[in-house]
């Protein structure tokens, strides 16, 4: 096996006998596991692996032992995003990855309006060695307003093991989520999600979106609202805050999906104030747990919610206490 940074001298591999007949793509990606199948795919169309001296243009053809592959590895595009000295909070970091508790407000990507600013730049910075990774590291996002944790890969192989296990569901996530109405008990919500027709900004369960997996829990019981505890079985777009906008509990404080509206006979007036000016939706991603790509062994890492959702979860329980 090789493992080599994109950009670096061709990298050589010899076919051993197990993998005689296999598919070019699936040896590929055995004996440069630095690389994700799909990467090398890309790679072989564009002529930059060789099969015995040869481009091979085409990633079914087989392979067989003793063939010699040959791989001039790429660095991915630089694109717009710079190195920027903005803080974050690492909850841990080793040679391979890093945990960040990603605080609300930040957006993980440059883009459409937000040419800098953003996670991605903070990374940079912070972790000048994800500049050889794909979008620097980051294997998952949160949106903008969503506070929590977040896995970083620091190294190629690291990423190319990570996004594999996320998209296995090997990553597990759980999330603090405060909305409206009163929550009876837990259950599952398996409702396919995908742009929403009639408005594309907005998320939507349609008929022939990607499968979407919520699985929740009720953690605490107010008058008007409930703190839930939810688990990603997969990981769409919005998913939470459109998976609890269709059973009428949206979460709190999303004006996307309805979460603004505040409803309540006999509410605290102090709590309708501080409902009314929150200013994102009440989710928090809590919980992170994953396999460390080096050794294998399980991680598990936990955040408190950030100031602004205690604050808010602090007066819910006030509120309940006043006769």
């Amino acid at each position: 096996m090789t493992i080599a940074v994109e950009g670096s001298a061709p990298l050589d591999a010899e076919v051993p006998e197990e993998l005689d007949g296999a598919r070019l793509d699936a040896a590929a990606a055995k004996l440069f596991p630095a690389y994700s199948r799909a990467r090398l795919q890309g790679w072989i169309e564009q002529g930059l692996l060789t099969h015995n001296g040869l481009a091979a243009v085409r990633t079914r053809d087989p392979v067989h032992g003793g063939d010699r592959l040959r791989l001039t590895p790429q660095a991915p595009e630089a694109g717009s995003a710079v190195a920027q000295a903005i803080t974050l909070e690492v909850v841990y970091a080793d040679a391979a990855l890093a945990i960040i508790n990603k605080p609300p407000g930040l957006i993980a990507h440059p883009g459409a309006g937000a040419p800098d600013g953003t996670l991605q730049n903070a990374l940079l910075h912070r972790f000048p060695q994800t500049a050889s990774v794909p979008r620097a590291g980051l294997v998952h996002r949160l949106d903008k307003d969503t506070s929590g944790l977040l896995v970083v890969a620091l190294t190629l192989p690291a990423h190319t093991h990570l996004v594999a296990a996320m998209a296995a569901r090997r990553i597990k996530r759980e999330y603090d989520a405060l909305v409206n109405g009163g929550v009876v008990s837990g259950a599952t919500v398996d409702a396919p999600i995908g742009r929403d027709p009639h408005n594309r900004v907005r998320m939507a369960i349609v008929d022939d979106g990607r499968r979407a997996v919520t699985h929740y829990r009720v953690q605490e019981r107010f008058r008007f609202h409930t703190l839930l505890r939810v688990r990603l079985e997969t990981g769409r777009t919005h998913q939470i805050r459109v998976h609890m906008a269709s059973l009428r509990h949206p979460v709190v404080g999303d004006g996307v999906y309805g979460g603004q509206v505040v409803r309540g006979v006999g509410m605290d007036d102090g709590l309708r104030a501080a409902l009314r000016i929150f200013p994102r939706q009440a989710l928090h991603a809590r919980e992170l747990t994953l396999l460390h790509p080096e050794d294998g062994s399980e991680r598990h890492f936990m955040v408190e919610p950030p100031a602004d959702m205690q604050e808010l979860l602090a007066r819910l329980r006030a509120a309940e206490r006043k006769p």
